[in-house]
This record gives structure tokens, sequence and C-alpha cells, in this order.
């Protein structure tokens, strides 16, 4: 038998911005950061926090989609998957993109709360998962760019 809704909830929860064993969460990697650090790139041609962040709504946003059915296009940005940050520099758009972030966060963990149980095996509209392997995965996403982030800050400490 696999993971019920509320251990779904529970791994989303620690992924994203509760306690967890593993360490720092994704909503803990952000936290304090500025626009100026969320910016930095670590070289030409590789993602920086900020892009991080605004990846991990689109998944969140794409993970619900395949749980609800909804029809694609509703992200705040036009595209899929990374987008180029940092907007207008000056701006409050890296504010502006936690909040969307956490928004999409919540919109997730909602339509989750709500998703009957006898749905959880069902395979996504891809046919590769079932939808409880699909919300493990944005967990497990969550994680896995927590340590990127936590490690990007390390690199921008040790630059002069």
């Amino acid at each position: 038998m696999g993971l019920g809704i509320e251990e779904l909830l529970r791994l989303l929860d620690e992924s994203f911005g509760k306690r967890a064993w593993h360490g720092t969460n994704l909503r803990g990697a952000l936290r304090g950061l500025d626009q100026k650090q969320a910016s930095l790139r670590p070289n030409p041609g590789r993602h920086n926090i900020w892009e991080i962040a605004v990846h991990c709504a689109y998944w969140k946003y794409a993970v619900r989609r395949r749980i609800t059915g909804a029809k694609r296009g509703s992200f705040a940005y036009p595209g899929s998957n990374w987008f180029a940050r940092p907007g207008k520099p000056g701006s409050n758009s890296w504010k502006q993109d936690v909040a969307m972030l956490e928004a999409e966060n919540r919109l997730l963990r909602e339509a989750v709360a709500t998703l009957p149980p006898k749905r959880l095996t069902e395979l996504s509209p891809r046919k590769k998962w079932t939808l409880a392997e699909t919300v493990m995965g944005a967990a497990f996403h969550d994680v896995y760019h927590a340590g990127q982030i936590q490690l990007l800050k390390r690199l921008q400490k040790r630059t002069p």
C-alpha cells in the first residue's frame, strides 16, 4: 500500500516550510535572502537562486494541474520550467516571486487535501506515475532545490 493523503501532505509540508529531520527545507533556504543575493549567478549560463525559486513555483503549479485536470496557461509567467530572473533592477519582483511560490505551494497543498484517496493510484495524465508518486516527486523536488540553494548561498559567502 502506498502513502495516503495525510502522509503526502506531511511530505509537502516538511519539504516546503515545516521543520523536518533532513534539515533546511525550501522556504527555509530562501529565508532572509534579498533581491541582490537571489539574483547572483554562480557562473554564466547557470541558474541563480531566484530562477530556482520560480522554477519550483512552476512545478507546484504543474503538479496541481496534473491532479486537478486544469488546463495549461494560467501560470504567472509565459513559458515553462525555467524563467530568466531577475526582473527590473530595484523592483520588488523578488518578494513578489517568493509570494507566488508560497501561493503555489498553498494551492498544491489544497489540491492534495481535497483529492479523493482512491485517485492516488490513478496514473497522471502522462501515464508514467501515479498521482501519489507525482505528489511525492513535488516534495522531493523542493528538497533537492533547497540543497542547491544552500550551496549557492555558501558559495556567495566565499566570493570576495
